[in-house]
C-alpha cells in the first residue's frame, strides 16, 4: 500500500484545523450554555419576578379595598380613607393591564384562567364597593337605617366572603410563582456550573493538542530549514556555494525538497546574471541572457539596465550628431550672411550631405509686401532647375505650399509616382521619402526647404532639420534687413538731395499759407457775424454729424425743443420725432439722401423734451469737404407751430 505523504502545509494546516474544530465545539457549546443562561434570567427578570410583585401588589390592593370600603360604611367622617378608596378604583385598571400582560407569558394555562377569574371576581367586588359607595354618600344617608343596614349586610355577606376567596387564590399563584423563581435560579447556576466544566475540558484537550502538534512539526521543519539557512547566508554574503544540495542532503519530496531545487536553480541563475552583468559592464548590450522567469526581479532589470544604457548610448550618439551638425551650420551661416545666393546653395548642398538625402530644394518668399506673396526657387541641389527656374509657388498651393500656409513640417514615405524623380548615372528612380520643413522664426515664415531621399528620414534627422531652419531663417532674415538698409541709406541720401531741393519751395508754401491764413480768419469772422445775427433772428440754428448725431445747437433751438445742450450733445436725431416714424424706412431714407449731399427742406412735427408736439420749417444742408464728401449736416427752423395750428382750426 502506498504511504500517504503529507506536506508541511498540510500538517500545519491540520494542526490548526484541529484547533479550530475543538475552539468552534468550545463556541458553540458556550454560546448555546450562556443562551440558555440567558434566557432564564430574562424569564425570570421580564416576566416570573415581575409577575410575583404583580400579585403582591393586587393582594395588597384586594386587602386595602376591604379595609377602605369597612370604614366607608362605618366611619362616615373619615374622608381621607373614602378618598383613597376612590383612588383604588382609579388605579385598578391599570394594574389589571399589568397583570395581564405579564399573564400572556405565563406557559402554565390553568394559572391564565385562575388570575383571570381573580381579576373578573375582583370586579365584581368593586362594582359592589361602588354601589356601597354610592348608597352613603350625604348625612342624610348614614342617618337612614334602612341604607345603612343594606351597606352593612353586603359588607358581612358578599365583600368580606368574596375577598377572602381572592385572597386565597392569590395565595395558591403567589406560592407557584415563588416556586418557578427558585426553580428558574437553581437551573441558571446549574448552566453555568456546566458551562465551566466545559470551557475548562475543552481547554485542556486543545493546549494538549496544541503542544503535541507544535513539537512534530517543529522536528520536520527547522532541521532542514538550518541547513537551507546556511546556503542563504552564503548568497547573503555574495558568495556562490558550489555545493549541491540535493546530493549532499537528502529531503523529504514536501516544501522543504522544492526549496532545496529552488536553491539550486537561484544558485545557478546568480551565476548567470553575474556573467551578464560583467558583460554589460564592458559595453556588450548584445550578449544574451535568460531570466529565471517572468518574475525575475534581478534578470529582468538587468535586461532593462542593458536596453536602457543600449538606448542611452544611442540617444548620446544622435545628440553628439546634432550638437556637431548646430556648430557646423552655425559656422556655415556666420561666414555667409552677406550674400543670399552664395548663403541659400552651400546650406542646401551641406544639409543634403549631412542628411544623406539625395536631392533637394530651397524656396524663399518673395513679393510680402504685395496682396498676394509667392515663393521662387533659390537654391538646389540634383534638382531640375529649369523646370521650376520661373515657377511662382503660392501659399496653400502644392505640398511646399501647404507647410508655408499651416507653418509646419510635412513628411511624406507615400511618394506619388509623379511627383518628383531622382536621376543618376543609372536612370532615374521614386524617392522614398519627402521631407518639407518651413524656414520660420518668430512665428514668421521666410521660406521652405524641401529634401528627398531613397531612406527614410530618421525622427532625429526631422528634428535637427527643424532646428536648423529657424537658424536659417533668422539668417535669411538678417541678410534681408542688412539689404534693405543699404538700401534704404541710398534712399536716404536721396531724399537729403531732395529736401534741400523743397526747402526753397516749402518757404514760398509758408508765405502763401501766411496768406491764406489771413483770408481764414476774416472768413471766420464774417462767419460769426453771421451766427450772432442768426441767433438775435430767432432762427433755430442745429449741427449733426453725417450719422444724425448732434454736435451743437443755439439757444432758439434749445428754448424751442425745451432742452440744454448737454442733454441733447452726443444723441441722435430721433430724439425729436415719434418713435414710429423714427424706425420707418422713410426716416432711414431722409438721412441717407443727407449723407448724400442732398438738402432737404419742409414743414415737420418735432416732439419737444416735455412730449408736447411743435411743428417747424426746417432746412438741412449737407457740408462737404474739398472732395465733396458731406462732412455734417445743419439745419435751419422756423417755429410755426401756432400758423399750423390756426389753419387746422380753419379746416376743422
Amino acid at each position: 500500500m502506498k504511504k500517504v505523504r503529507f506536506s508541511i502545509g498540510g500538517k500545519i494546516l491540520g494542526g490548526f484545523l484541529t484547533l479550530i474544530v475543538l475552539f468552534t465545539a468550545n463556541a458553540v457549546i458556550s454560546i448555546i450554555t450562556l443562551n440558555s443562561g440567558i434566557e432564564l434570567t430574562e424569564k425570570t427578570t421580564e416576566v416570573t419576578d415581575p409577575s410575583a410583585d404583580a400579585i403582591v401588589n393586587l393582594m395588597t390592593m384586594v386587602n386595602e379595598s376591604e379595609k377602605l370600603i369597612t370604614s366607608w360604611v362605618y366611619l362616615q367622617n373619615n374622608e381621607d380613607n373614602k378618598q383613597a378608596l376612590k383612588d383604588l378604583h382609579a388605579d385598578y385598571p391599570q394594574m389589571k393591564e399589568v397583570i395581564t400582560q405579564l399573564s400572556n407569558a405565563w406557559e402554565d394555562s390553568s394559572q391564565i384562567l385562575q388570575i383571570d377569574t381573580v381579576l373578573i371576581q375582583f370586579e365584581s367586588l368593586i362594582d359592589s364597593e361602588k354601589e356601597i359607595m354610592a348608597s352613603l354618600v350625604s348625612f342624610e344617608d348614614y342617618e337612614d337605617p334602612m341604607a345603612k343596614l343594606l351597606a352593612e349586610n353586603m359588607i358581612e355577606d358578599d365583600i368580606i366572603p368574596h375577598t377572602k376567596e381572592i385572597r386565597r387564590q392569590l395565595d395558591e399563584i403567589s406560592d407557584i410563582k415563588e416556586q418557578e423563581a427558585a426553580q428558574a435560579q437553581i437551573e441558571n447556576i446549574t448552566s453555568y456550573l456546566q458551562l465551566r466544566r466545559i470551557i475548562i475540558v475543552l481547554g485542556a484537550i486543545t493546549i494538549a493538542i496544541g503542544l503535541i502538534g507544535a513539537f512534530v512539526i517543529s522536528r520536520k521543519i527547522t532541521g532542514p530549514i538550518g541547513y537551507l539557512k546556511k546556503v542563504i547566508l552564503e548568497l547573503g554574503k555574495g558568495r556562490l556555494p558550489e555545493e549541491n544540495t540535493q546530493e549532499s542532503h537528502k529531503f523529504s519530496s514536501d516544501e522543504v525538497g522544492q526549496m532545496a531545487d529552488a536553491v539550486d536553480g537561484l544558485v545557478k541563475g546568480l551565476k548567470d546574471t553575474s556573467a551578464f552583468a560583467e558583460s554589460i559592464g564592458k559595453g556588450d548590450y548584445n550578449a544574451e541572457f535568460s531570466p529565471l522567469s517572468d518574475e525575475d526581479i534581478l534578470g529582468n532589470s538587468l535586461i532593462n539596465m542593458r536596453d536602457n544604457l543600449h538606448k542611452v548610448a544611442k540617444e548620446d550618439q544622435v545628440r553628439n550628431w546634432a550638437t556637431e551638425g548646430t556648430a557646423q551650420f552655425g559656422e556655415l551661416l556666420r561666414q555667409n550672411n552677406d550674400d543670399m545666393q552664395k548663403l541659400t546653395q552651400t546650406i542646401l548642398s551641406n544639409l543634403i550631405s549631412y542628411l544623406h538625402a539625395n536631392q533637394g530644394g530651397l524656396y524663399l518668399i518673395q513679393a510680402k509686401d504685395t496682396s498676394e506673396p509667392f515663393m521662387t526657387l533659390e537654391a538646389c541641389y540634383a534638382w531640375d532647375r529649369e523646370k521650376y527656374l520661373d515657377q511662382k509657388i503660392y501659399k496653400g498651393e502644392g505640398l511646399a505650399g501647404q507647410s508655408w500656409q499651416e507653418k509646419d513640417t510635412i513628411y511624406l514615405t507615400d511618394v506619388p509616382d509623379d511627383y518628383v524623380l531622382i536621376a543618376s548615372g543609372l536612370g532615374e528612380a521614386n524617392p522614398t521619402s519627402i521631407l518639407i520643413v518651413p524656414l520660420m522664426v518668430n512665428e514668421e515664415v521666410y521660406g521652405v526647404i524641401e529634401l528627398a531621399s531613397f531612406e527614410e528620414f530618421k525622427p532625429y534627422e526631422i528634428e535637427f532639420l527643424r532646428k536648423i531652419a529657424e537658424s536659417i531663417a533668422s539668417t535669411i532674415s538678417t541678410v534681408k534687413v542688412n539689404a534693405r538698409t543699404q538700401q534704404l541709406l541710398a534712399e536716404s541720401q536721396q531724399m537729403t538731395e531732395q529736401m534741400q531741393a523743397q526747402e526753397e519751395e516749402m518757404r514760398q508754401n509758408m508765405e502763401e499759407l501766411q496768406a491764406t491764413q489771413e483770408e481764414v480768419d476774416r472768413k471766420t469772422g464774417e462767419m460769426k457775424s453771421r451766427l450772432d445775427a442768426i441767433d438775435e433772428s430767432g432762427i433755430a440754428f442745429i449741427e449733426f454729424n453725417t450719422e444724425g448725431i448732434i454736435v451743437t445747437a443755439n439757444q432758439s433751438f434749445l428754448s424751442l425743443m425745451g432742452y440744454q445742450l448737454e442733454e441733447i450733445q452726443g444723441r441722435h436725431h430721433r430724439i425729436f420725432v415719434d418713435p414710429n416714424y423714427a424706425q420707418s424706412a422713410e426716416y432711414k431714407e431722409f438721412w441717407e439722401k443727407l449723407r448724400g449731399g442732398q438738402e432737404q427742406s419742409g414743414e415737420h412735427k418735432r416732439i419737444t423734451k416735455s412730449g408736447a408736439e411743435v411743428y417747424i420749417r426746417g432746412y438741412y444742408l449737407s457740408v462737404k469737404d474739398k472732395n465733396d464728401n458731406t462732412t455734417k449736416v445743419i439745419k435751419y427752423a422756423l417755429d410755426v407751430t401756432e400758423l399750423k395750428q390756426k389753419s387746422m382750426a380753419v379746416e376743422a
